[in-house]
């Protein structure tokens, strides 16, 4: 190695380095939602369906602003668009004790779905870099190491996040709610996105000082991503089945895990405070993560199609167990469907890019914007639950799309591969 590579290879190194940090960034802030969802739900006064807003007002934001990001990522490139979705999501951040000030669950609303905007910019810009920062040979590796960080935040998110919001005021042993266990619990939400700010402030002034180092690592890799309009894609059958299984898939997903903590905390279930039961959705999260390594060593054996099929397929008789059972067998059924989620999102993805007849910018950017079903079906679940005053009921959800999404992985096994060039590389979500 010259004088001259060895410098440029440590700098796309750091670059690396500080850009896997924002898949764990946007990680923890995506999971910070499910103890959240418990919080505003006490603290407000709300239905579940209402709580499970919090949710939609998430997700909602990679239907509206996917392909708006890949213009600014166009506009601005690199570096600068992962400094302005930080800065975005930062202003995110501030909003939330202006809206619990005003005591306005709306405003909390308009917080998340700023701070899920920047999340959307982030996700466009960083996976397609993670592939650039380095050789094409080992670009899988990278991304793959970078979304483990990604499920690391998934991981600590809920658990942290539950000790912050789900303890204190109107969560102490024995409160009630009155004016002022309800201001302590509104100050702990102020408390939790204010350090979630700082966070995101901290990572944006390190991506600020490896620009040069960034856009250098990066120089030619515009062909390697960015999210394209999704209206190209829907000619093609496949991109259409790809994007509905998306929408099932994290719509199921974030249904369990939004609706997890109250679930568990329930009398018919463990019947334990909240913030144990915010604390057990990390193991959830958790088992996708561990799933992740597993699902990636299995993939080397089975067919895509037909692990997809298996996992499927068990998730939706998990969720069977939920709607029949109580106590720990049906907890532990509910946080088991975590560990059989890990390889659905990039498999379906993998497998529609490679079955898609559309181009496969525009299919990935359709995929991107199905991610929507996490705004959806967590509010059917919420309404549901609504319904029958109890949380076992919200698993039909669920239910309905594993099956579903059983018949998609049939048929992708049995499809033959368009182009078995075709090389993917999923967002995480």
């Amino acid at each position: 190695m010259t004088d001259t590579q060895a410098p440029a290879k440590q700098g796309t190194t750091l670059a690396f380095a500080y850009v896997t940090t924002l898949f764990f960034a946007w990680g923890f802030a995506t999971s910070l939602i499910d103890p959240l969802i418990a919080a505003v739900r006490r603290v407000f006064d709300l239905s579940t369906a209402e709580a499970m807003l919090t949710a939609s007002a998430w997700f909602i934001a990679y239907a509206v602003v996917s392909v708006p990001a890949a213009a600014v990522l166009g506009k601005l490139g690199y570096s600068r668009s992962i400094i302005s979705a930080l800065g975005v999501m930062v202003l995110g951040c501030l909003i939330v004790p202006v809206a619990t000030i005003m005591d306005w669950y709306p405003g909390v609303l308009i917080a998340l779905f700023v701070i899920a905007s920047g999340v959307t910019l982030l996700q466009v810009a960083a996976n397609p870099l993670v592939a650039a920062l380095g050789s094409k040979k080992s670009s899988h590796a990278r991304l793959n190491f970078s979304q483990f960080f990604n499920s690391l935040g998934t991981t600590v998110g809920p658990y942290l996040g539950s000790t912050v919001l789900l303890t204190g005021g109107v969560f102490a042993a024995g409160a009630v709610v009155t004016a002022a266990t309800r201001d302590e619990s509104l100050r702990s939400i102020d408390f939790a996105f204010l350090a979630l700010g700082a966070f995101f402030a901290v990572v944006a002034f390190f991506i600020f000082t490896a620009r040069k180092k960034i856009n250098a690592a990066a120089a030619g890799a515009e062909e390697a991503g960015g999210v394209s309009s999704p209206f190209k894609a829907f000619g093609s059958p496949w991109a259409l089945f790809g994007a509905l299984a998306i929408f099932i898939y994290v719509g199921s997903e974030v249904a369990i895990g939004g609706i997890l903590t109250n679930f568990l905390a329930s009398p018919t279930i463990l019947n334990i405070p909240e913030a144990d039961a915010g604390r057990m959705v990390s193991l959830y999260w958790g088992g996708a993560m561990v799933g992740r390594f597993i699902g990636a060593l299995l993939l080397t054996k089975v067919r895509a199609g037909v692990l997809l099929t298996v996992n499927t397929a068990v998730a939706a008789l998990l969720c069977l167990v939920v709607t029949q059972t109580s106590g720990e067998t049906a907890a532990y059924a509910a946080i088991a469907i975590g560990f059989f989620n890990s390889i659905m999102f990039p498999t379906i993805f993998t497998l529609t890019l490679e079955r898609s007849g559309a181009p496969a910018s525009a299919t990935s950017g359709l995929l991107c914007t199905a991610i929507v079903g996490g705004a959806v079906l967590p509010y059917l679940g919420g309404q549901i639950a609504d319904a029958s005053a109890t949380f076992n009921p919200v698993f039909y959800v669920p239910l309905v799309g594993y099956l579903l999404l059983t018949v998609f992985a049939l048929a992708a096994a049995r499809t033959r591969v368009k182009d078995a060039d075709v090389v993917a590389k999923p967002a995480s979500h």
